[in-house]
């Protein structure tokens, strides 16, 4: 079982790698389709390889994203735990309390 402060830290890892425009766009291809690194660099062609690499070591980082070694190539596939944890905690429970706002309204 992961204490409060574990998961709060994953959650500000997740929060920082959702910050950039970038690395979510990042995110957007790999929610398409698994790429190997050199297709989601060549995804990017305003940006630099490395720029793309340190962007994919935050996404990393935060289990957003999952690499697996193929020979030679680096597989990397979307990991949505992060964001469904995410959803789970802020997103679900603000929706719910919007819900109960608008019932009593409704009374």
């Amino acid at each position: 079982m992961m204490d409060a402060a574990h998961k709060g830290s994953d959650d500000d890892l997740v929060f920082k790698a959702l910050a950039a425009p970038l690395r979510r766009r990042m995110l957007d291809a790999l929610k398409q389709e698994p790429l190997t690194t050199g297709a989601l660099c060549a995804r990017f062609p305003e940006v630099d390889r490395t720029t793309v690499l340190q962007h994919l070591r935050v996404l990393e980082k935060a289990e957003l994203v999952t690499g697996r070694k193929i020979g030679r190539e680096r597989h990397l596939a979307l990991a949505p735990v992060p964001i469904k944890r995410i959803h789970d905690r802020w997103i679900g429970e603000y929706t719910r309390a919007a819900v109960d706002l608008l019932d009593r309204l409704g009374d």
